[in-house]
């Protein structure tokens, strides 16, 4: 072979190695493309997988907020709504002595219904100031005030149940409180009927019997002064005989208004027209009245009550007695009144009494009636005492103020009677 078939072979030799050695980093080029390609499939499944997973994480997420938020509007509302239609009072002192909450119960006890409740509870209790020193006190001395009866409205009027609690984290400092407070008025006046018919009861029992021996006594002492003929006597004794019985008489009209008064009331229990009541008590002073120059009449809205139709007669027949008798003294043309209304939602019928004479005297007060204490020079002192008394047994109440024209006003409240009320004796 020559030196050109040497260096051909030899080129054709090296030529194939070349080859081959392309051939084979072809080879692993195009495998390495497909497992590169293969892989980036494979992770970009990945990459879906997990985006996939975080979205539905983040969804329940979103729905589990959702709703919590749901829950936590409706607990708020119903936490107002059972705040608005609490029947008590509900005050919330926070931070700074600041009135967080006075719920709309709150705020008609108190008498504010539309003002600003907002501000320190000083300024916002300013009219209830026996209601602010309650508050005061718990949230000084840090501790719970349970069931502290207190007074507050106009006079006094409205008495109220209060319990206030400290609001404070664990035993750190007190950072508010929180107050219920409800109306016992009707509670109260409850109690005071109650122990004003047992009054009423031990009064008459004490001295039913010494009044009785009274009357025996001052009849004697009458029927002597009866049988005394001031034409027989010197002429400046006859005076003394037209004193004494004159004032005999009267002492036995007071003891005989005293037994009325202190005999136990026998009640024949039956459903009475207090239209006619009014109207015959009306008519009972018309008149005198009248020959005063003067008026009386019976108005308004009337019902039946359940009670004894002769003792409620004699009671509203002294009302309107004692409103002429004020007037006559003080020389005033009686205008007298009986005015009612019904009060379904309280189950009693209202009636007031008024006159404009010269009215109450304010040192007497609830004391007009009283036994013997009257603002008139002429007066016993018995006839409110017994009117109050009538009432008192029939369940209802009466109380003194002044009327319109400047004169008194006697508010009185009966039990009206129920459908179908039968009679009975108590």
């Amino acid at each position: 072979m020559t030196r050109a078939g040497y260096l051909l072979l030899g080129l054709t030799a090296i030529v194939g190695v070349l080859a081959g050695v392309i051939a084979f980093a072809l080879m692993q080029f195009v495998s390495a493309a497909r497992n590169l390609r293969r892989g980036a499939k494979e992770q970009g499944g990945e990459t879906v997988f997990m985006a996939a997973a975080v979205e539905e994480a983040v969804n329940k997420l979103r729905q589990q907020e959702r709703a919590m938020s749901l829950r936590a509007e409706a607990s708020e509302r119903l936490s107002g709504q059972i705040i608005a239609n609490l029947t008590s009072g509900l005050l919330v002192v926070g931070e700074e002595g600041r009135v967080e909450t006075l719920n709309p119960a709150g705020r008609r006890l108190l008498g504010m219904p539309d003002a600003d409740w907002t501000g320190h509870y000083r300024d916002v209790l300013a009219g209830a100031a026996p209601l602010a020193g309650v508050i005061e006190e718990c949230m000084t001395s840090a501790h719970p005030i349970v069931r502290r009866a207190i007074r507050v409205g106009r006079g006094g009027t409205t008495h109220l149940g209060v319990t206030v609690s400290p609001m404070r984290e664990g035993h750190g400092p007190v950072q508010g409180a929180v107050c219920l407070f409800s109306d016992l008025s009707a509670v109260v006046e409850l109690e005071e009927q109650l122990r004003l018919k047992d009054s009423l009861a031990r009064l008459g029992e004490l001295t039913a019997g010494l009044a009785h021996e009274f009357r025996n006594g001052l009849a004697t002492i009458h029927g002597y002064a009866r049988l005394l003929d001031p034409e027989r006597m010197p002429a400046e004794f006859k005076p003394y005989v037209g004193g004494l019985r004159a004032e005999t008489d009267s002492l036995r009209e007071v003891v005989t208004n005293f037994l009325n008064f202190a005999k136990p009331a026998q009640l024949t229990l039956g459903p009475v027209d207090m239209r006619t009541i009014a109207e015959r008590a009306a008519e009972d002073v018309r008149g005198e009245v009248a020959s005063r120059g003067g008026a009386v009449r019976a108005a308004g809205a009337f019902a039946d009550v359940l009670g004894d139709e002769v003792l409620l007669r004699q009671a509203f027949s002294n009302l309107c007695r004692n409103a002429l008798e004020a007037c006559a003294e003080a020389d005033r043309t009686p205008r007298i009144a009986i005015h009612s209304s019904v009060d379904a939602q309280a189950g009693v019928l209202r009636l007031v009494v008024s006159d404009n004479g010269p009215g109450i005297d304010p040192a007497l007060g609830d004391r007009v009636f009283q036994p013997f204490v009257t603002g008139r020079s002429r007066g016993t002192g018995l006839g409110l005492a017994l009117v109050q008394k009538i009432i008192v047994t029939h369940n209802g109440r009466i109380t003194a103020g002044r009327s319109e024209a400047g004169g008194a006003a006697f508010h009185v409240a009966l039990p009206l009677a129920a459908p179908g009320a039968s009679t009975a004796v108590t």
